[in-house]
């Protein structure tokens, strides 16, 4: 195993309330899907991060959250080479504002209200973790659906 998250972006958001949607394969195998926020120029915490590749690392392993989990997450995953960005995780949520620039983890997608919104979070993730389990580090790849 090459021990690889790609997301492959199916709908990059342009404005706000605009999310970005993705299929999350682990080693190849598609297992989740992802909503993140539009592209905003990366700007922080409001935006999407660019396509990529990426080191990750348990946040337990991660300075930036002084070697423990993340205090509102819990063990999870920092995404670390983003340009001009700093701690962006992997976690639970449904719609576009609980991302706060991060990538929200699901099963399935559907209007909650009138927003887009990515539901079954909590199973998605704790299929991330069972995926995880026992890595303190992995590559993510982000393409929009057109790249390779």
């Amino acid at each position: 195993m090459d021990n690889t998250l790609k997301v492959k972006r199916v709908h990059v958001g342009v404005e706000n309330n605009d999310p970005t949607m993705g299929v999350a394969l682990w080693n190849g195998v598609p297992f989740c899907l992802t909503l993140e926020r539009p592209w905003l120029d990366n700007k922080s915490s409001i935006s999407c991060i660019p396509t990529g590749t990426y080191h990750c690392l348990r946040c337990s392993n991660s300075p930036d959250y002084a070697f423990g989990n993340s205090p509102q997450f819990g063990d999870t995953f920092q995404v670390y080479q983003v340009p001009g960005r700093s701690k962006i995780l992997f976690h639970k949520g449904n719609i576009d504002d609980d991302t706060h620039g991060c990538i929200l983890l699901g099963e399935q997608y559907q209007p909650l209200g009138d927003e887009s919104a990515i539901l079954s979070s909590k199973a998605a993730f704790n299929e991330f973790k069972k995926l995880t389990n026992g890595l303190d580090e992995f590559i993510l790849i982000v393409q929009d659906v057109s790249g390779d």
